[in-house]
């Protein structure tokens, strides 16, 4: 399958780089990166350090999406969206782990969705989507009278949005267990005087600092007790490899927006 990795030049984007590299169903048919970024007209494979592969770093897409058949977008929510139009336009997969979207980004998606197989997620690892699974699970058995939710993240100190997109999918999946909706029903901030807990909340918590690549616990805090179901991702190699894994899957679907839960059948 032959795919184009955006952000090349980031941490996310060279992991994709050699998870394409390593894997014997895909190739690397273009690099995109940002205007100004340092590593313009390098080869990718040399900047990723998997070796060279004589496919060099740009920053015009149109050219790349016109010969792929997918693309991986670990970028920012802009650049995401316009990826998302230009996937819908060459009707090619596209597979999201961009966090920090708004909801009127996520509404542009999911209008790119019409046309292009859109694969999104928080996270992107195998574990992250079970624990997912595990939380909403829990959450139906575990009663909003009897326990309290808190969800407690950390990342790497260069992390620019909060709480994480995993996070956010943790708080979704808690959300669907108890059968609300996080918008209404989430605490972002507490500060000062804020009085007792209130009753269905989900709490988050946010950790930055250092290199963590990223920790997750999700708690079910009851009277006496206290469930913790947490991930802990000791290598960025877990989020490029499914992602490669879900744009393999995401070939020949029809056009829709899909999550790794659908990816991995869960």
């Amino acid at each position: 399958m032959r795919l184009v990795v955006a952000g090349a030049s980031g941490r996310m984007g060279k992991a994709l780089i050699r998870a394409i590299d390593e894997n014997p169903a895909t190739i690397l048919c273009g690099a995109l990166d940002r205007e100004g970024s340092p590593l313009i007209g390098q080869d990718a494979g040399e900047a990723a350090g998997c070796g060279k592969n004589n496919i060099l770093i740009s920053t015009d897409p149109l050219p790349l999406f016109a010969e792929a058949e997918g693309v991986l977008d670990f970028t920012s929510p802009a650049s995401t969206l316009t990826y998302a139009a230009l996937a819908a336009q060459a009707r090619i997969v596209h597979v999201i782990g961009t966090t920090g979207c708004s909801e009127d980004d996520e509404v542009k998606i999911i209008a790119a969705a019409r046309h292009a197989t859109i694969i999104k997620s928080g996270n992107m690892s195998l574990g992250v989507n079970l624990l997912s699974a595990l939380v909403e699970q829990a959450a139906r058995a575990l009663g909003p009278a009897a326990f309290d939710i808190e969800i407690l993240e950390m990342h790497h100190k260069h992390k620019v949005d909060a709480p994480s997109g995993t996070a956010l999918l943790l708080g979704e999946a808690a959300a669907a267990g108890r059968d609300i909706t996080l918008s209404e029903h989430s605490v972002r901030v507490r500060d000062g005087h804020t009085g007792a807990r209130e009753d269905g909340t989900i709490g988050f918590a946010t950790l930055r600092g250092g290199s963590v690549i990223g920790d997750h616990s999700v708690l079910f805090a009851g009277q006496s007790e206290l469930i913790t179901l947490s991930h802990q991702a000791q290598d960025r190699s877990v989020f490029a490899q499914g992602a490669v894994s879900a744009a393999l899957w995401g070939r020949g679907k029809k056009p829709g927006l899909y999550s790794m839960r659908n990816v991995l059948g869960l």
